[in-house]
């Protein structure tokens, strides 16, 4: 016994947080402002907090090094977490959701597609598809839906990139809406959503929207698989290329669909609200918009951007960076633990919800001076020199950092580029002040409108 005794008496203790409701624990306090309630727990109780959603125990990490010891030095000992592994389902077991041995197959198989060299031959059809939708639908004076812009644009160069010419306008156009559908069903996050079983009319508008999109992809597989062209440029062309080194089997019409889904939801909803939210931010800040603008008049001299200009855009580049900064699309995840462990001298036993959140850890003034400044300067000098690896980490990271980031960093300084060369964005009469909603991803609340000024 006193063996016993006195090891539990070493045992790490439990974190601290803020006590809750009996019943409910802390969701009354974080549903109605669920980025601020975050950031007050942990400038209020620390680098770990210990919070609970009913009966479920999960702890906010808010330091650079426990963020990456779940997410590289410890990372086999966390899976997705409870509410990612239900609401996601429907994802199949793509990149974004499988875990193990099954992941890291998939992650081999997937990686030639998104090698660097690939990945730069696409930046032609990104300045392309701005251009076109330059051409075709903004005018001087016009007010646009800046966000849906932005939506339907980065879902263009998806579909290209990824099936080259086998995604007609029709298509794309019911990908869209169908793609809406889906994000529409995680409006206020993942959590204690009704299980999509129970057909509820919004469960079934869902449902709906899947299969269709499921339609859809695999049909453009089928009529690969029949009418083999070797490696026509796309995405596609390589996951349906790719073998395993050990066995030599190439992935399922079922792998491929769980893939291509995957990348059509990430791929081009995190860089429209990217965009959406640094054209917000430079109408705001009117000096930062000339300092670009003034860049792209040196660098571009009047011509659309080109993938070779990217080392020259610096600016641009900061631009993209510090709006990523203080609005990540991704604004926080969460993981589960499979054994107990410890973080930053807290005990964490098996079964602990985990989260880490972008949106608090880019905003900590320890590691970022006036946080919630737009200031993209900083990243040109020197104030984000020696910067902690995980206090800026909007992909992820460790083993399972986005697989499409060069794609996605790439997409959103040439689209910049594009537009801004050519038009000013300025708020539409209320929107100078845009409240994020913090869903499966961070979007403008009842979206934004622009007004358009055509650059002579």
């Amino acid at each position: 016994m006193t063996n016993v005794a006195r090891s539990f008496g070493t045992m790490p203790p439990l974190p601290p947080g803020p006590r809750g409701s009996f019943l409910t624990g802390n969701l009354p306090e974080y549903v109605p402002d669920q980025l601020g309630f975050l950031e007050r727990c942990a400038r209020e109780y620390g680098d770990v907090t210990r919070l609970r959603f009913l009966n479920v125990p999960l702890y906010l990490l808010s330091h650079p090094d426990h963020v990456e010891y779940v997410l590289v030095r410890n990372n086999r000992n966390f899976i997705k977490d409870r509410a990612e592994r239900s609401g996601l389902r429907f994802l199949g077991q793509g990149l974004l959701t499988s875990e193990g041995d099954y992941w890291r197959r998939q992650r081999r198989l997937a990686q030639p597609a998104f090698h660097r060299q690939r990945i730069s031959a696409y930046g032609r059809t990104m300045v392309e598809s701005a251009e076109g939708l330059l051409d075709a639908s903004w005018r001087d004076g016009a007010t646009r839906g800046i966000q849906e812009d932005m939506s339907r644009l980065t879902l263009e160069i998806v579909s290209a990139t990824l099936f080259g010419a086998s995604m007609t306008e029709e298509l794309e156009e019911e990908v869209g809406e169908a793609l809406e559908v889906v994000m529409g069903r995680f409006t206020g996050g993942v959590l204690f959503k009704v299980p999509e079983r129970i057909p509820t009319p919004a469960n079934l508008r869902f449902r709906r929207a899947v299969r269709r999109l499921e339609e859809i992809i695999y049909g453009i597989i089928r009529e690969r698989r029949r009418s083999p062209g070797g490696d026509g440029g796309d995405l596609l062309s390589m996951l349906l290329a790719a073998r395993d080194e050990a066995t030599g089997e190439g992935m399922t019409d079922r792998q491929l669909r769980d893939e291509v889904l995957t990348v059509f939801l990430a791929g081009h909803e995190t860089t429209a609200l990217n965009l959406s939210w640094t054209w917000h931010l430079l109408a705001g800040h009117p000096e930062v918009e000339e300092k670009l603008h003034e860049e792209l008049r040196e660098v571009l001299a009047g011509r659309a951007p080109e993938t070779s200009d990217l080392p020259s855009l610096r600016y641009a580049d900061a631009v993209i960076k510090e709006s990523t900064r203080l609005y990540p699309p991704v604004w926080g995840f969460g993981r589960e633990a499979l054994a107990d462990c410890e973080i930053g001298g807290y005990r964490v036993p098996k079964g602990t919800q985990v989260v880490v959140s972008q949106w608090v850890m880019h905003r900590d003034e320890r590691y970022f001076g006036e946080p919630e400044t737009f200031r993209p300067e900083r990243w040109l000098d020197g104030s984000t020199d020696g910067l902690p690896k995980y206090a800026y980490f909007p992909f992820g990271g460790g083993p399972r950092l986005c697989i499409g980031s060069g794609f996605a960093k790439m997409e959103a300084v040439l689209l910049l580029a594009t537009v801004a060369r050519r038009f000013r964005l300025r708020h539409a009469s209320g929107q100078e002040s845009v409240r994020p909603l913090p869903s499966l991803t961070l979007r403008p609340d009842n979206g934004l409108r622009m007004v358009l000024e055509e650059r002579r």
